[in-house]
Parts: C-alpha cells; structure tokens; sequence
C-alpha cells in the first residue's frame, strides 16, 4: 500500500508540473492581452471533448454542485490566472498563489474536518517562503491588480479543491472533470466577448500554445489532479501544487534564458525538501489509500 501512495502522489504531481509550463506558454505563444480568451479556450474545448468521450450528464443535485465547482476551480480560477499571468512575471504570480496550501488547510479544517496542525501550517509556510525566495533574488514586477488576481486565484481554487473533497464524485473522475470545465467555460464565453471582444486571427503559433494548454495542461491535468483530490488528503494535495512555481523558474531558465540566481535555487530546493518531507510523514502515516467517498 505504501507504494501505491506514492505511485498515486508522483502521479497527482504530474499536474501541477504541467501547469508551471503554463507561465511561459502565456507569454511565448499566445496572443497579448487576452486573458479571458486564454481561459476560454483551454477549458471548454477541453471539457466538451471530455464529455464526448464519457457521454454522462449531472444528476439531481450534481447539475448545482458541478456549477459551483466549475465557477472556483475554472471559471474563477483561470481568468485570475491569466489576468495574473499577463501583468506578473512568472514567479511573481506563483508566490502569490503558494498561499493557496495555507488556504486548503484552513478550509479543510472547517469544512471537511481534517485537523488543521502545526506541522501543516508550517509545510504550508516553509514552501511559500521558499517559493518566494524564487522570486525575491530576481528583479519583478509588482502589478497591484496582477497580485490581487492572483491571490483571488489562490482562493477560488482553495475553495474548489475543499468542496470537491467535501462533496467527493457522483460518476466516474472523467464525467465529473468534463462537467466542470464545461461550466467553467461557459461562464467564461460571455464574460471574455463583453470584456475583450471577438477574438483576433489567431497564428500557428497561438493555436499551438492553446491545444497544449486544453489537451495537456487542463484535460490530462485536472483529470490527474482531482483523481488524487479524492484519495488523499486536501491539505497535503495542495502543496503538490507548490511544484509550478519551480517548474516555472525552471521553464524560464532552460526556454527563454531567464538567470537562476543562488539564492533561487536554494528556494526551489526548500520547496523540494518540504514537499519530501511532508510526503514521507504522509506515508509512514497512512499506508492506504482511500477509495473517493460518493455523494449521490
């Protein structure tokens, strides 16, 4: 069973270390100054390819649920993504959203009932500190509005990864991901043609970093990502996610010849050590992985 747990975390892993390429697909591929169009195209192609595959509708009360759901972890949380992603540098709008793991547990304490303790608000801590010193020993730019977006972010999204914990899944982890990108991006299709306006000509190169964002960074992602939501627990999920950041610094280093500076490096590999740590406590802990509870 221990293996399993790990197996089940590295693979959960897989989808916050494809969301920290989604910095540098932003700012390299896709057309400037469209956030919202951003966060259209990666989440309802993705969610109405997703359904075609399952061919499963809500029920009852899972039309409601699925809604809210998709409003915090899509709809929400990627146009304050990319709103962020567009006015911040990179590791900018990732340390702001490295408090989401101190959100995750706060929430989970209350609505869900899992101990809020002092070694889970100190992993919490001890990754957003070594998030920042990824960011702190670079010259960034500090957007007021791109800060609250993405700290607006960080909360949707901590909010939709306790109630999808809370509320558990009523089909199959795939129709349950397809719903909620669906209503996420319809939420999103109305706002991004009142704000922004039709799209523009789209180039090879934007259509290239939107299939990539839609098919690997949201459909393979978030069905990654909710399927270890709900067999581990919802604090320590979170802090998986405390891996974009890092693979952002990276990304930015290896494609676009951004400088890692000493003390950058040294933040990534506090959030690295914190991540093992907290992963091995897990562990030794908790030697079964438990089943996602049903909520009909």
């Amino acid at each position: 069973m221990l293996s399993k747990t790990w197996t089940l975390t590295a693979t959960t892993a897989l989808a916050p270390v494809v969301w920290g390429t989604t910095y540098i697909v932003a700012s390299e591929l896709l057309p400037p100054d469209r956030p919202l169009l951003a966060a259209l195209l990666r989440s309802l192609p993705a969610g109405l390819l997703l359904l075609l595959l399952v061919r499963r509708l809500p029920r009852g009360g899972w039309w409601w649920r699925s809604a809210v759901l998709g409003m915090l972890n899509i709809g929400l949380f990627f146009a304050l993504l990319f709103v962020a992603a567009y006015r911040l540098p990179g590791g900018v709008a990732a340390t702001v959203g490295a408090v989401q793991p101190l959100l995750v547990a706060l929430f989970a304490s209350r609505w869900i009932g899992e101990r809020l303790t002092g070694r889970k608000v100190a992993a919490g801590a001890a990754g957003l500190a070594g998030v920042g010193l990824l960011v702190l020993q670079a010259e960034a730019r500090l957007d007021p509005l791109g800060v609250a977006a993405a700290l607006g972010g960080a909360v949707a999204m901590a909010a939709g990864v306790v109630l999808t914990k809370k509320w558990g899944t009523p089909d199959t982890l795939l129709a349950a991901t397809s719903w909620q990108l669906v209503a996420g991006g319809l939420f999103l299709l109305p706002v991004a043609l009142l704000a922004e306006g039709p799209p523009p000509a789209l180039t090879g190169s934007n259509l290239a970093g939107y299939a990539y964002l839609g098919l690997v960074g949201t459909a393979l992602a978030y069905s990654l990502w909710f399927s270890g939501l709900h067999r581990l627990p919802a604090s320590g999920t979170a802090l998986l996610g405390l891996l974009s950041p890092v693979v952002a610094a990276a990304a930015g280093w290896l494609l676009v010849g951004q400088s890692l500076s000493p003390g950058q490096c040294v933040g990534a590999a506090v959030v690295l050590a914190t991540l093992v740590l907290a992963g091995r406590k897990y562990t030794i802990r908790h030697t079964k992985v438990a089943p996602p509870r049903i909520v009909m």
